[in-house]
């Protein structure tokens, strides 16, 4: 147990993948999940795998991403940044953890927690707005309870709201008196100020502010 309490903790981040270059080895329904949230991130996706779902073949008939159809070499991980290891193979899944950490890259071996440099959490997506749930690879089902309530509490109207937000927050950086700005901001992002949003009786001054 006292080993357990000392064990360090995750780190909580979110990670800018545009651009840069992500290795997903395996391209069957599970791998296919993975390939897609990288997509949307703006990664350089490299799928190796032997054979693919028929939405991976479109995806690189598209060149939205490169499949190698063929079986994970190490080399595969050249200038790799981010690498996951989604094949029906244990002991495939675990080579490409190896060669990963051997080569620095960031790597998650699905539903092998030992076998992760991160894991995938629950999320909450409205927009811009992503509220993150972990347990550590302990219990996924309890971060996908954890995410249907929250989806309840946070409704798809928090992304226009955030829009609203950054429009705002974007003017008031002009602004010099730096107090005034956090209180106005605080304000701005309040729960009064979200109820008369949604509700549809936001104060609207010049500019499109509201209170």
């Amino acid at each position: 147990m006292e080993r357990e309490q000392n064990r360090p903790s995750l780190f909580p981040m979110f990670l800018k993948l545009e651009g840069r270059l992500c290795l997903v080895v395996g391209a069957g329904r599970i791998a296919e999940g993975k390939i897609a949230s990288l997509l949307a991130a703006g990664a350089q996706v490299r799928v190796v795998a032997p054979r693919a779902t028929s939405t991976v073949e479109q995806w690189a008939e598209a060149e939205e991403i490169v499949w190698l159809p063929r079986k994970f070499s190490a080399t595969d991980l050249n200038g790799v940044f981010l690498c996951i290891a989604a094949t029906s193979q244990v002991e495939v899944n675990e080579r490409v953890f190896r060669q990963a950490k051997r080569c620095g890259a960031l790597c998650n071996a699905v539903d092998d927690p030992e076998r992760c440099d991160f894991y995938y959490p629950a999320v909450v997506r409205r927009g811009d707005l992503q509220i993150a749930i972990s347990t550590a690879g302990r219990s996924p089902a309890l971060a996908q309870r954890l995410r249907r309530e929250l989806e309840l509490q946070f409704g798809p109207q928090y992304q226009s709201f955030l829009d609203e937000l950054g429009l705002q927050r974007r003017k008031l950086l002009r602004d010099s008196d730096a107090e005034r700005k956090r209180r106005r901001m605080h304000a701005l992002a309040s729960r009064r100020a979200f109820e008369r949003f949604v509700s549809g009786n936001a104060v609207r001054k010049a500019g499109g502010n509201f209170k």
